[in-house]
């Protein structure tokens, strides 16, 4: 059937959907929606603050390729490590997928039954890039941690770019059944990459007494774009926590979308990202409180330098039945030029009346008298403001457990800033 006023996406004439890796009636259902919903653009109150047309106007390829090594984007050496090029599994390159207590495949070889556990909960009507990630979906990795298990060994996902016009579209699927224990790496890097786009969703799924962290790095080159998703459903008594650290790459958005559904849970969302150039970052966070007795941390901080810009779009909503609900929101941003922007909207939505909330914004520059202290005890002036900013962005770094990943932030930090923040 071909639709009345069709809308052809130019940025999709080289993709095909036909691998199969969602079921057929949700490619279907993506396939309707792509066809009849325009790009956003800053007239799209979700996009105001970012600019996505020129993404568009590119005609990419999803292409199968090979990397040499993967040494440089280790993370934690001890970790099962699970790689991805744009968008496809490599065994190879990979650990072998064993580990006591948890189901790990490619997506490609999951079950129905196993794939039925993903697809529904995420949002495609008006949503292009969601449309066009369950349409166009290449490969993506499901990991099912077992009832009552603690892993204690962490699992790294690393995401590779590479070549030009690489167009990267995979789906994860996590499951942490009821009180299990994970920890989870989620890494994305470039190399030799040209305009290459990478369009992730992860569905992840917190079951009851469950507890799941994951810290999501990412370091792509600077012609590079992304678009990332997670959506979180929590059931009752359950923990889970994010931090995301964007130490590179040209346009990255950032979709965080966390349905609280149960009873007693803590949802913790962090985030610090260190911007210079050109550099456009966009955090986009939604955490829904739909019952009652829960608590919700949201801390974001940024260090924006040259012509970089950065936005924090947060928005809680605490239901109707939702009472007891303490739910805190703060964004924090330092600018090092005058050329640097940042947009900060923290917002609350509340329908209940027995509840804590609160949303803070700042945006400034580093202290000069503090600065000016520091020097008069002979301490340089870089040296002074990189102490400031180590200070600044450690309230966040300090959230993250793994001492591996702050190791390898400070690493890039250092490499790519001249900054010793540790």
């Amino acid at each position: 059937m071909i639709l009345e006023n069709t809308i052809t996406h130019d940025f999709l004439s080289n993709l095909t959907h036909d691998s199969g890796v969602l079921p057929h009636h949700l490619i279907a259902n993506a396939l309707e929606v792509i066809s009849s919903t325009p790009v956003p653009t800053t007239r799209t109150e979700a996009w105001k603050y970012t600019r996505v047309a020129k993404l568009t106007k590119r005609s990419y390829e999803s292409k199968e390729q090979q990397i040499d090594s993967i040494q440089p984007y280790i993370i934690d050496e001890n970790a099962l490590t699970i790689v991805f090029v744009n968008g496809h599994f490599h065994a190879n390159l990979s650990s072998d997928l064993i580990l006591d207590g948890v189901i790990l495949k490619s997506i490609k070889s999951c079950s129905k039954e196993e794939i039925a556990k993903g697809g529904n909960n995420v949002v495609i009507e008006n949503e292009l890039f969601n449309s066009v990630n369950t349409a166009y979906a290449q490969d993506g990795m499901f990991i099912e941690i077992l009832e009552g298990k603690n892993i204690e060994k962490t699992i790294q996902l690393i995401h590779i770019s590479t070549g030009n016009l690489s167009f990267s579209n995979q789906r994860n699927i996590i499951v942490a059944n009821k009180s299990s224990n994970a920890h989870i790496i989620q890494s994305y890097f470039s190399v030799n990459a040209n305009d290459s786009f990478t369009n992730h969703i992860t569905e992840v799924f917190v079951d009851k007494n469950a507890h799941l962290h994951i810290d999501k790095i990412q370091s792509e080159e600077g012609t590079s774009s992304q678009i990332l998703t997670e959506q979180v459903e929590q059931a009752s008594d359950s923990t889970f926590t994010i931090n995301t650290i964007t130490l590179n790459g040209g346009l990255v958005r950032n979709n965080l979308n966390i349905a609280v559904n149960g009873s007693n849970c803590e949802t913790n969302l962090n985030g610090a990202y260190l911007l210079k150039g050109k550099q456009h970052v966009d955090n986009h966070t939604v955490v829904d409180h739909k019952v009652a007795h829960c608590n919700s941390n949201e801390l974001y901080k940024g260090v924006i330098d040259d012509n970089a810009t950065a936005v924090f779009n947060g928005k809680v909503f605490v239901r109707k039945d939702a009472q007891k609900i303490n739910a805190f929101q703060s964004n924090g941003n330092v600018l090092l030029s005058d050329d640097a922007t940042s947009n900060s909207k923290p917002e609350l939505e509340i329908y209940a009346d027995d509840v804590k909330c609160s949303h803070g914004s700042t945006t400034g520059q580093l202290d000069e008298e503090a600065v000016f202290y520091l020097r008069a005890r002979g301490i340089s002036e870089s040296s002074a403001r990189q102490l400031m900013v180590g200070a600044f962005i450690g309230e966040v770094l300090e959230k993250i457990e793994n001492e591996k990943v702050v190791g390898f932030v400070n690493g890039i930090l250092k490499s790519r800033f001249g900054w010793d923040v540790e």
